[in-house]
């Protein structure tokens, strides 16, 4: 599918792999934050900051919550920040929907590891573009996904389209992903994809893998459809603007 260089195989251990691409213009119709908007651009991929073993605690955490609903099509998300939850062709509060029961399902250890999980990405991100680390806040929307080769029922469904995330959320100014399950392993397909002129460059998921970068057009990206077995992940973003920030989830 026009893949021309596979940034990172699956079965690599990467303790940090850095490419750095030229900025587009999308942050300049933006509010800029010196020291936080990106004044350097590109991609990063790492294995080396959180451990399969936490990623896979992680992935717990999504089972669990996802065990509560799931999309019809076969795309389903769980945002514990806003309590967004897939549940067939539309979204419930999970927070709302299933009130007390929440304590049942989630630990306050589930979103200490969340939270601390979250920190050592932001950090990795900061120290990669040479920004601090406090001048970016954690912003919406965040949250897990699990992706099956079930057919399409809704528009949320249709995870695979070439997007910016600047363009489609103007809060984003850096994206993370970490991946909690392994392609060719889990899954098959799902491949995340930067979508070059003239080129394309994949990342192979693996569990605990964390892929990063800027969210402008400079990273115009797309995920290969899953053609068997469940992907998982999450997406971390970060703003510069404490206007747009969230703050962790939190077990009430």
């Amino acid at each position: 599918e026009g893949v021309t260089e596979v940034l990172a195989h699956r079965g690599d251990s990467l303790q940090d792999k850095f490419v750095e691409v030229p900025c587009s213009e999308d942050y300049d119709s933006h509010k800029r934050f010196e020291g936080c908007t990106p004044r350097k651009c590109g991609r990063g991929v790492t294995d080396a900051v959180i451990t399969r073993e936490e990623a896979e605690r992680i992935r717990r955490i999504a089972e669990r919550g996802l065990s509560l609903g799931g999309s019809d099509g076969g795309a389903s998300i769980l945002d514990l920040h806003s309590g967004a939850l897939s549940l067939g062709k539309h979204f419930v509060n999970l927070y709302r929907y299933f009130g007390d029961k929440i304590q049942d399902i989630f630990t306050e250890e589930d979103f200490a590891l969340y939270r601390d999980v979250r920190q050592r990405i932001q950090q990795r991100i900061a120290q990669a573009f040479g920004i601090s680390s406090a001048s970016m806040y954690l912003t919406k929307p965040t949250f897990f996904s699990r992706i099956n080769n079930t057919e399409a029922k809704t528009t949320h469904d249709e995870y695979w389209h070439p997007h910016v995330d600047k363009v489609t959320y103007g809060s984003f100014d850096y994206t993370s992903l970490l991946y909690l399950s392994d392609y060719t392993e889990d899954f098959g397909g799902g491949r995340f994809v930067f979508m070059d002129a003239g080129s394309n460059k994949t990342i192979e998921p693996r569990a605990g893998r964390v892929s990063f970068f800027t969210s402008g057009s400079e990273n115009l990206h797309r995920v290969e459809k899953v053609h068997w077995g469940t992907r998982y992940a999450i997406t971390i973003s970060f703003t510069c603007n404490p206007d747009h920030g969230i703050g962790d989830p939190v077990l009430t």
